[in-house]
């Protein structure tokens, strides 16, 4: 018979809420079980931000050598070695990976359990879990299992060889063309990827325009620089077949057939709760199985909290990591709420879209008196002086309490300059301390006072 580990807390799922919530328990004195049955680190790690944007550098670079001559550099002919691209970017994985995996398993006070975690039921006011077949007794859960792809009932999908998120990456040699079903970010960064590592790309996007979720003038960006880097762009139509061709892979999209070598499913994430056994204890989902939780991050069940993608509320790393903190917090006696953050996102094609609060859709249905004013980064001088004047900048202001409400940095560093609006979203700061304020000359966000001198009302 095994022994039960009875434990203060257990952490179900190695997401980037886990192990710094581990680790700060943990060094407070409390005993751990952290239970992980794949990888450390989560889909950050192992397939998400670190091997992406590791492998964007790459592409970056190749794309970079191919315009040396506008910059007055003369070259050769531009070879990608992709396996060499591909090994960079699993060396870079396997060195975070492993860092983690030393630091958490470092600690005193951690129990570090490699199996499925799931929940067996209640007793003694304890819950009791299973991580395999050894049994847990745990005060507090925290679930952090994270989502995975999710792939639609399209006739013939499961009898091809597609790719996910996953998958893509373990790919050592080259695909001829690259299918991709689903134009937002994750479809349209690995697209841009693949195409300047020197793939043939088309990407499907069955909805009206990729990117549904931004401005429809950032979308007809987005999607003006992938088509002249050579990245077929198909939106409006519904993908109503997909089988074998040759060696290859064929779509029916609308009328049309579309070919290709390989398929990447790109059409969103189901939250990892079904093997959880969360009945055993009346955790309650909703209908995709994601886990609601209060402002506290608390679900139904006292003393059993979701963190990360599971509970809907930011399928992002950032926002994971956020909720270890809000978590801790509140264990520490504070009172932070998830429900006061302001939502920032960015994301990674070349140039970046950054991300943070309102759209302009979005402000204009809010019933709220807005101010707003754009600015075009080809009159940005730092985007010209580097040839990278792709991209606008938009300002969403509260007329009456003079608060920024949305930001859009779609161009050069956008990713990184979105934060300064977020910054003062967050401080409550007038949108006049950033317009008198003394900004650094050349940077893209010295244009934030002009562009700020001309905010109008939304029509």
């Amino acid at each position: 018979m095994v022994n039960t580990i009875e434990v203060d807390a257990a952490i179900v799922g190695s997401g980037q809420a886990a192990p710094s919530l581990a680790v700060a328990l943990a060094q407070r004195g409390e005993r751990v079980a952290y239970i992980e049955a794949v990888q450390l680190g989560g889909s950050c790690i192992n397939a998400g931000c670190t091997p992406t944007k590791t492998l964007r550098k790459s592409a970056r670079v190749a794309h970079l050598a191919r315009r040396a001559a506008e910059f007055g550099v003369r070259v050769g002919p531009v070879e990608v070695d992709f396996a060499a691209a591909m090994e960079r970017m699993q060396q870079r994985v396997d060195t975070a990976r492993g860092g983690l995996e030393t630091w958490v398993g470092g600690q005193a006070n951690i129990t570090l359990l490699r199996a499925w975690g799931s929940f067996a039921g209640r007793s003694d006011g304890c819950f009791d879990l299973l991580a395999g077949e050894q049994p847990v007794r745990a005060k507090r859960v925290y679930l952090n299992s994270g989502t995975r792809a999710f792939i639609p009932e399209i006739p013939g999908i499961r009898d091809v060889p597609y790719l996910d998120n996953v998958s893509l990456l373990k790919l050592r040699t080259r695909p001829r063309h690259l299918l991709i079903i689903g134009g937002s970010y994750i479809g349209l960064e690995m697209g841009q990827i693949f195409r300047r590592l020197g793939c043939e790309v088309t990407v499907i996007e069955t909805g009206p325009r990729i990117t549904s979720r931004e401005d429809p003038e950032v979308s007809a960006c987005i999607a003006s620089f992938m088509a002249e880097e050579g990245v077929t762009v198909l939106a409006g139509q519904p993908v109503s077949r997909v089988e074998r061709a040759g060696d290859g892979i064929a779509l029916q999209v609308g009328d049309r057939r579309v070919e290709g070598s390989h398929l990447l499913v790109a059409t969103g994430r189901l939250p990892n709760t079904e093997r959880l056994n969360l009945a055993a204890v009346g955790v309650e989902t909703d209908a995709r199985g994601f886990i609601p939780t209060n402002a506290r991050l608390e679900t139904n069940v006292p003393g059993i909290w979701a963190l990360g993608d599971i509970n809907k509320r930011g399928a992002f790393t950032h926002t994971s990591y956020h909720d270890h903190e809000i978590a801790l917090a509140n264990h520490d006696g504070g009172e932070r709420s998830a429900d006061d953050r302001i939502m920032a996102y960015a994301m990674f094609t070349d140039p970046p879209l950054g991300r943070v609060g309102m759209s302009e859709a979005e402000a204009r249905a809010s019933g709220k008196r807005i101010l707003m004013a754009t600015f075009d980064m080809k009159n940005v001088s730092r985007a010209k002086e580097e040839s990278e004047t792709t991209g606008l900048i938009k300002l969403l202001v509260d007329a009456d309490t003079e608060r920024f409400v949305g930001a859009t940095v779609l161009g050069i560093n956008g990713d990184e300059i979105i934060q300064v609006v977020s910054n003062f979203m967050a401080a409550g700061a007038s949108w006049r301390v950033m317009k008198d304020a003394l900004p650094v000359h050349p940077t893209v966000t010295e244009f934030f006072p002009t562009i700020l001198g001309n905010l109008k009302p939304l029509q």
